[in-house]
């Protein structure tokens, strides 16, 4: 991967599953731990509205601290909207930005990823692993170039 600067249009996922505002809590569960996400963007049509983190799953499931099943966890997610638990001040990206901009803000603001936009339109996300899957590219190729480069 020759293409410096490298922005974050180059490695955000384009395609991100997203919830709808009229969506449950226990929506947002199932399909986190279906697409093995820890974050998932809510949207209204395709304007980024909120996020929503297994942090605030955790934070919103009571019932873990009053020791339900998991059956009535369950039904006590579906209860719960989207909107009530999401955080509505999104930090965001844009897709021009390096991947140097973006590491910064992810750091500076302890956040796991940034949903990446053109104006108010979702395009895509970027995560820690997103980086950390760059990072190991340009590893890898640091390491081959020295590795040839060797006597």
């Amino acid at each position: 991967m020759n293409r410096y600067p490298i922005t974050v249009r180059t490695i955000m996922a384009p395609e991100v599953v997203t919830l709808d505002v009229r969506d449950s809590l226990k929506l947002a569960s199932d399909l986190m731990t279906l697409v093995r996400v820890r974050h998932m963007p809510v949207v209204c049509g395709e304007h980024l509205v909120g996020i929503v983190s297994q942090r605030d799953l955790f934070r919103a499931a009571v019932s873990s601290l009053l020791y339900f099943p998991p059956v009535a966890e369950r039904e006590w997610l579906g209860k719960i909207s989207v909107v009530d638990v999401m955080t509505t001040n999104v930090v965001t990206a844009r897709p021009d930005w390096s991947i140097a901009e973006a590491v910064n803000v992810m750091l500076e603001r302890r956040i796991g990823c940034l949903p990446v936009v053109d104006g108010e339109r979702l395009i895509g996300l970027v995560s820690e692993t997103d980086c950390l899957r760059l990072l190991q590219q340009l590893l890898q190729e640091t390491e081959a170039r020295t590795i040839a480069d060797a006597p």
